[in-house]
């Protein structure tokens, strides 16, 4: 595949929170809403599973073999694929119940970033405006949570440069993708500058690969973008849906992208599919969240 192709016909409403864990060789992901399903699937046998959850979830982080961690609109929980069960690690937001969460990641030491959100869908799904940034950026470490941005609109992107000393983020409702110095040892974000502009869709979603160049997804925008490490377009890769949503390098040889998409009014025969992209340079796993 030298061009996005299909992958599985999924017929997601909204996927989300895609990652891979080569210790199985499964990727995993979320459509996300009006109840979400996690998605597990092993490329080894193409066997599919899908998991119903309880509550509305937005982001995944491997644990472990058999666990998962996963960011609901109530907290951060771990699902283990044994038992199916559900468990609450640590409670965000009681106080602000309009919230929900969105994306995250777990940085090199082990630590889970996420973020929060105005809670944009009623509860059957349907869409309702945003009219406040009532987010934050948190960060999970052991048992501290950490706030580390407020005043947010639409918390995505959660990418480590390949030597950890930048943090790439973005605040969809603003449109930029933005960098930060990244203090691993610390968990500490500082100088905080905007990293690129594009005038396709918004931006969504991003991976990185072992060169530097971020891949972001471009909600509205049919694409993925390759921006290279000094915040320029180095190639975009044409989808044949609008809403792209999430994507993360995944195989033996980290060179498959896997893309996450969305619903948009069933325009698109392949809306809510997953789809696939072969590269010559391959990705960096994702990190395990450690709990």
């Amino acid at each position: 595949m030298s061009k996005v192709e299909l992958f599985k016909d999924v017929k997601n409403s909204l996927g989300e929170g895609i990652t891979w864990s080569s210790v199985n060789s499964c990727i995993y992901w979320l459509d996300i809403m009006p109840k979400s399903v996690l998605f597990k699937m092993d490329l080894y046998s193409n066997k599919l599973e899908t998991f119903d959850l309880p509550e509305f979830v937005t982001a995944s982080s491997i644990i472990s073999n058999n666990e998962i961690a996963l960011v609901s609109n109530n907290g951060v929980n771990k699902f283990d694929f044994n038992t199916n069960s559900y468990e609450k690690i640590i409670d965000i937001e009681n106080d602000i119940p309009t919230n929900r969460s969105n994306d995250g990641a777990s940085d090199a030491n082990g630590r889970l970033w996420f973020g929060t959100m105005q809670n944009n869908f009623n509860k059957d799904g349907s869409a309702k405006s945003l009219d406040i940034k009532s987010g934050s950026l948190y960060c999970l470490s052991g048992n501290q949570l950490n706030i580390v941005e407020k005043n947010l609109g639409i918390p995505n992107t959660f990418v480590w440069s390949p030597d950890n000393t930048k943090f790439y983020f973005a605040d969809t409702v603003d449109g930029s993708l933005l960098e930060y110095k990244f203090n691993l040892d610390e968990g500490i974000l500082s100088d905080k500058k905007i990293f690129f502009n594009f005038d396709r869709g918004t931006p969504d979603g991003s991976t990185i690969d072992s060169e530097g160049f971020i891949w972001n997804c471009r909600w509205g925008g049919s694409c993925v973008v390759k921006i290279d490490p000094k915040g320029r377009v180095d190639q975009i890769y044409e989808l044949p849906v609008e809403n792209v949503t999430n994507c993360v390098f995944g195989g033996n040889d980290l060179k498959t992208l896997f893309i996450t998409t969305a619903i948009n009014s069933d325009k698109n025969k392949y809306d809510g599919s997953l789809f696939a992209l072969n590269v010559n340079t391959p990705g960096i796993e994702d990190n395990k969240f450690k709990i």
